[in-house]
């Protein structure tokens, strides 16, 4: 027999969260979600995400469908080749990537910025600001009160924790739970996109996302974000006009997305840093980058001197570890809450909206009378451990994000650089090697249902 739909607080207005707020409500279940900075464009970093089919496919099945519509109407033009690129911005090897058949199947470069702005339409009557989360009470009745540093509460039947890496609901609900420091350290910076950055760069690499192997231990990845709008928000010639309608309909236009631009992220081991790196912002983090790329190509080290004071951001990789089995309650996690995981696959987005698409269907279960709200719970827990911790690992193994990777090594490292470049040159030339690599690209992108 159907049952009283349960209220769910969701800690954290990230991208999971969001998402899961969506299709709570589509699913008629009540829900509040609270964020612990100030305003809607508070703390964003305004740098590329990838949702490829498996994030695609969450947001399809969550969010109502104009605002689906409007997530595929604000991505930014999706990439056409994957390249791989010395200092020297000498090519060493391009693949070319399958282009969309369809929305879901297919690389979605996203703002993470102009995402939040999607993902709030529609909620602001269900997200509250201001809102930092200290700690919560479970109650003998099932309930859960969460307590916030203005004094102020919130009971529900269900405490949702999407509040990122650093979360305080995991602190208290699974202290055992670690989060370390996977060794590497990253410098991002986002370039303004004018006629002089882009000539600055050959059409493949205009076009693509380019993986840089650089000498000493210094790699990095660039990509070009150009969106359907100009920087005064109006729309660009050639986009449709269903899709220019709801553009200009959508209140998010004026709410700081983010405009045309160039991303050039920058990492290695973090002992090649200075200790105080964490507190470096504009020009010396951007002096810094200098620093470390002083044989790269002029063109590269000219995008790193452009680079918007405002924007550049020092980013320390952290990573989980499996945490061991707990016993389901009224109290869950999802995303980086319980699972971060480096940037070596690109899928952390991917695999929180993920959860949600999967607690949400749990909790649809719950509605439906097929299950109790623990049963539930722990239904979703029991698929999302496995899964999110094997994303962990893959992407803890991805050459580069791990600080100890033998490619940061003094004379090993020489040899590992050598050994990477050569497997992607000779993967790239090898017809039956290079329709295998474009194969498992895009089978990863849409093997995590």
């Amino acid at each position: 027999m159907p049952t009283a739909p349960p209220h769910v607080l969701i800690i954290g207005a990230g991208t999971g969260g969001l998402c899961l707020a969506h299709g709570l409500r589509r699913a008629g279940i009540s829900v509040a979600v609270y964020e612990r900075h100030q305003h809607r464009s508070g703390g964003l970093l305004g740098y590329r995400v990838g949702i490829g089919p498996t994030g695609t496919r969450a947001l399809r099945d969550c969010l109502p469908p104009d605002v689906f519509a409007t997530f595929l109407a604000t991505c930014a033009q999706p990439p056409r080749y994957f390249n791989v690129l010395t200092q020297k911005l000498t090519e060493t090897a391009s693949f070319e990537l399958r282009p969309a058949v369809d929305p879901v199947h297919t690389e979605h470069s996203v703002n993470r910025m102009t995402m939040r702005q999607v993902l709030l339409t529609g909620l602001t009557d269900v997200v509250h600001f201001d809102k930092t989360f200290i700690r919560y009470e479970q109650h003998d009745d099932g309930a859960v009160t969460a307590h916030f540093a203005d004094g102020t509460t919130a009971t529900g039947d269900l405490l949702v924790a999407a509040d990122g890496t650093h979360s305080a609901v995991r602190r208290q609900y699974l202290p055992h739970a670690v989060i370390r420091d996977a060794g590497t350290i990253n410098i991002a910076t986002r370039i303004p996109l004018t006629p002089h950055t882009r000539d600055l760069l050959a059409e493949r690499v205009r076009t693509g996302i380019s993986l840089i192997f650089g000498t000493g231990g210094t790699m990095g990845v660039l990509h070009v974000m150009e969106f359907p709008w100009h920087a005064d928000r109006r729309i660009k010639n050639g986009v449709s006009a269903d899709r220019a309608a709801l553009l200009r309909a959508w209140p998010g236009l004026s709410q700081g997305t983010s405009t045309d631009h160039i991303n050039l992220i920058i990492w290695s081991t973090a002992r090649r840093f200075p200790a105080d790196v964490m507190q470096l912002r504009g020009d010396d983090l951007i002096g810094l980058a200098l620093d470390l790329t002083p044989n790269w190509h002029p063109h590269l080290r000219e995008l790193l001197s452009r680079a918007d004071p405002g924007s550049a951001l020092p980013i320390r990789v952290s990573t989980s570890e499996p945490t061991p089995p707990w016993k389901s309650t009224t109290v869950t996690l999802l995303g980086d809450a319980i699972h971060t995981m480096t940037p070596g696959r690109g899928v952390g987005a991917n695999t929180a909206l993920r959860d949600a698409r999967l607690l949400c269907e749990q909790l649809a279960r719950v509605v439906e009378g097929d299950k109790t709200l623990v049963q539930a719970v722990a239904d979703y827990e029991a698929a999302m451990v496995p899964y999110g911790f094997a994303r962990v690992a893959e992407s803890l193994n991805r050459s580069g994000t791990n600080g100890d990777d033998r490619m940061y090594r003094p004379v090993v490292g020489r040899l590992a650089l050598l050994g990477a470049r050569g497997y992607f040159g000779v993967t790239s030339r090898v017809p039956r090697l290079r329709r295998r690599f474009v194969d498992d690209f895009h089978t990863y992108e849409g093997d995590q249902d």
